[in-house]
């Protein structure tokens, strides 16, 4: 999964007016205690962080 992709599934499931906040400022401890832009920013691939991210925000499966 690209970035593009990331934000792009990240808008569908929040928003895009809300998303990059949410992403920002939400702590997952899945992500070792790190919101999802920071693990982003330290080289987490998105598909780990978006797969955190969905078991989070409890997306449906077809959205995994």
């Amino acid at each position: 999964m690209r970035h593009t992709e990331f934000w792009d599934r990240m808008d569908q499931a929040l928003g895009p007016a809300y998303a990059k906040s949410w992403a920002s400022m939400h702590v997952i401890a899945e992500l070792g205690g790190k919101t999802a832009q920071e693990a982003l920013d330290a080289g987490v691939s998105p598909k780990t962080v978006w797969r955190a991210v969905w078991a989070v925000l409890e997306l449906p499966a077809r959205e995994r």
